[in-house]
């Protein structure tokens, strides 16, 4: 009865620790930066926008410029229009729409992964700090629009995103585990860019 009851103690403290991890706040920092960002000229801001559009398209790019190789760099994509939208939502929607131009010209293969996955995710989770304070909103926000992104390319454009083994005829068992795999790959992108964002806000702001 005495190990039952430790067990059950360790088991709840775990769970609280694992709420309190998800509902912590993480967006105050962003939003301090978002105003000393605001400060700058407009020119500065276009230009810091051009080359974080151009660093997305070169990245999402690759996938069909080096076949392979480049299907491991092209996830990558998400972190500057990310970063963009955590500074700036119009900021950040204008190095998404610049870099679906650019990679009409680079690779309009391309064009039609970009706007519904690793773009829409880096456009969604970087305004999500705009919004909301708490981790869990930001990482449904990015959830929610990685979902409905790769469910359209699937079930509508019949695109296989995920590859043939994915059906494109809708299934409850492909929906779940799209939303399972789009739970765990914002938040991952979540925490990747509060790391990438602490190591360069000095620079950019």
């Amino acid at each position: 009865m005495v190990l039952l009851h430790i067990d059950i103690s360790i088991v709840v403290e775990l769970v609280y620790r694992i709420i309190m991890f998800f509902l912590k706040p993480i967006s105050d920092e962003v939003r301090l930066a978002q105003i000393i960002f605001n400060k700058h000229k407009k020119t500065m801001k276009l230009i810091l926008g051009s080359i974080f559009a151009c660093i997305a398209a070169i990245l999402q790019a690759s996938g069909g410029f080096v076949p392979g190789v480049g299907y491991f760099i092209s996830p990558l994509v998400t972190a500057p229009i990310l970063l963009c939208s955590m500074l700036s939502i119009s900021f950040g929607v204008k190095s998404y729409f610049l870099t679906i131009m650019l990679l009409f010209i680079l690779q309009p293969t391309e064009l039609i992964v970009f706007p519904f996955t690793t773009g829409l995710l880096g456009l969604g989770i970087g305004a999500s700090f705009s919004f909301f304070r708490k981790r869990v909103s930001i990482i449904a926000t990015g959830t929610i629009l990685l979902m409905l992104g790769i469910m359209s390319l699937i079930f509508i454009f019949h695109f296989p995103i995920l590859g043939p083994a994915v059906s494109d005829s809708f299934s409850i068992l492909t929906t779940i585990s799209i939303i399972l795999f789009a739970f765990l790959y914002s938040w991952l992108w979540v925490e990747i860019a509060l790391v990438i964002f602490k190591r360069i806000k000095m620079i950019i702001i």
